[in-house]
């Protein structure tokens, strides 16, 4: 990999690595109801696995209170038996047309639990990007040793390669901060 490459590549993967860290986050619960609560159910239907998001409409008409829509009226029985299924603790009620989902209010410890999550998911990320961070020193520290660069560029490769480091671990934190004050939030 060329040395110019390996900011780009670094900065994309570091992008990455926030973005799923996002995504998780939308999937943890908080006190309302948010579609995004069952974004990572999956449904057996028509043969295969679906995500929910595929064969339904999902709405938060009320702050505790989900409905989805199917597409397909066949399957409503297959979406609310994968969503009992779910680990998430939600319990559906189907009128045959539409299924709703009462969102519980969090307890003290339920809400506990969820910040230390957000805690284990914000490091992980910022795991993941201190490796990349890594990878690509060892790609410049190689580019220096077959003379490919100079010292002082190494340096000023690396230089930026933490900057990115920096960006990026602080923007995980902010998403895990902003996550934990919605959880928190009675």
């Amino acid at each position: 990999m060329s040395v110019d490459v390996v900011l780009v590549d670094a900065e994309e993967r570091m992008e990455k690595a926030t973005s799923v860290l996002k995504h998780s986050l939308s999937g943890i619960r908080t006190g309302r109801a948010t579609p995004g609560l069952v974004d990572s159910v999956r449904v057996e239907a028509y043969g295969s696995q679906s995500p929910l998001k595929q064969l339904a409409s999902i709405g938060a008409p009320e702050p505790n209170q989900l409905v989805i829509r199917p597409f397909d009226a066949t399957t409503i029985k297959d979406i609310e038996k994968a969503i009992v299924a779910s680990d998430l603790g939600l319990n559906p009620q189907n009128d045959g047309k539409i299924i709703r989902i009462n969102i519980p209010p969090l307890s003290t410890d339920v809400r506990k639990k969820m910040v230390a999550r957000i805690k284990e998911l914000a490091e992980e990320c910022k795991i993941a990007i201190r490796s990349i961070r890594r990878d690509a020193n060892k790609v410049i520290d190689t580019a220096e040793k077959d003379k490919a660069i100079s010292e002082d560029d190494r340096d000023k490769l690396k230089e930026e390669v933490q900057e990115l480091t920096k960006k990026f671990e602080a923007e995980a934190t902010e998403s895990a901060k902003h996550r934990e004050a919605d959880v928190m939030e009675e």
